[in-house]
């Protein structure tokens, strides 16, 4: 298999550029003792990405509020929600949402 090297310029840079982004803050973070505000605030984000990422994907449909066509889909976030909160288990609440969804499609669809 022969690789032309523009394309191989182009897997080097896009590598590059999503390796810099996540390495040097990591790098420049590591020398420091962050306060514990900052500690305490950094946790929350990635409950906050994920909870942004999953209310987008259950709440909207091309671009806008619609509640009524995902409902299979809200239905099954339901006892998922749950048992992320009880758990607190990523296995587990994945395992449970798309058992749900699951079980909600093959009922409904």
């Amino acid at each position: 298999m022969e690789v032309r090297a523009g394309i191989l310029l182009i897997i080097l840079g896009t590598a590059l550029v999503t390796f810099i982004p996540r390495v040097l803050p990591l790098m420049i973070l590591t020398r420091f003792e962050l306060p514990e505000w900052a500690t305490r605030w950094l946790s929350f984000v990635p409950i906050s990405v994920m909870a942004a990422l999953v209310g987008q994907e259950l709440l909207m449909n091309d671009g806008e509020v619609a509640l009524t066509t995902n409902t299979v889909e809200i239905l099954a976030a339901l006892p998922t929600f749950l048992v992320a909160i009880k758990t607190k288990s990523l296995l587990a609440t994945v395992v449970v949402g798309i058992l749900s969804l699951m079980a909600l499609r093959f009922i409904f669809l």
